[in-house]
């Protein structure tokens, strides 16, 4: 992995902590919060670097995300297809607000939805899921310590999916998109879990010409 400067002191409190639970026991999700509360869409702090990965995208090819994503604004993701809740409704919202960009700046975003769930999320799997959502979308997958390790150098925490005696998959990740400024190919803002596709869709256009929403 190539060597990377990361200024973690960019991440406030509250979108370093937050963490969402999915599939629990009783059929139900949970979301748990820790520190203040912020705004949907907030700006860090200081930038961050993006995560470097090597993984596979959904045709089954090698995709290195700072060599794909460079010089592009980006939207990156952790999370999992069989979330019941929070990642569907996620990039839902994303979707929304894409379409409502013009057709060359469509062209030009790169959102990549990056699996918590490897062993579950296979190519085929994502392509599948992503295809209902919108199939611009990039999904990628690969080793879960590898996912892990990209994620965490980000501050975004991701456990390893647990299955329980009733045979449902708890699968904790952090709820949080990452938005990159096309300028320095750096993490400047957050959406919170509790963005919606309104805020996606009025701060999009900036931060696509990395500009401060």
């Amino acid at each position: 992995m190539r060597r990377r400067t990361l200024l973690a002191a960019g991440l406030t409190a509250a979108a370093a902590l937050t963490m969402t639970a999915c599939g629990n026991d009783d059929g139900t999700s949970a979301a748990d919060v820790s520190g203040p509360a912020s705004k949907p869409i907030i700006t860090l702090d200081s930038p961050i670097e993006k995560p470097d990965l090597q993984l596979t995208d959904t045709d089954g090819k090698k995709y290195d995300l700072l060599e794909k994503t460079k010089g592009h604004p980006t939207l990156i993701y952790f999370g999992y297809t069989n979330c019941p809740d929070v990642c569907p409704l996620t990039m839902a919202n994303i979707a929304v607000a894409v379409k409502q960009l013009p057709k060359a700046e469509q062209d030009d975003l790169r959102v990549l939805f990056v699996t918590s769930d490897p062993e579950r999320d296979t190519p085929a799997a994502l392509k599948k899921w992503l295809g209902g959502i919108n199939k611009n979308f990039t999904g990628l997958t690969g080793d879960f310590a590898t996912i892990q390790g990209g994620a965490r150098s980000v501050n975004i925490g991701i456990e390893k999916p647990v299955k329980k005696k009733n045979g449902d998959v708890v699968s904790t990740h952090g709820a949080q998109v990452l938005l990159t400024s096309p300028k320095d190919d750096r993490i400047h803002w957050m959406g919170m879990q509790d963005a919606t596709s309104a805020n996606y869709t009025k701060v999009l256009p900036k931060i696509i010409k990395g500009q401060n929403p």
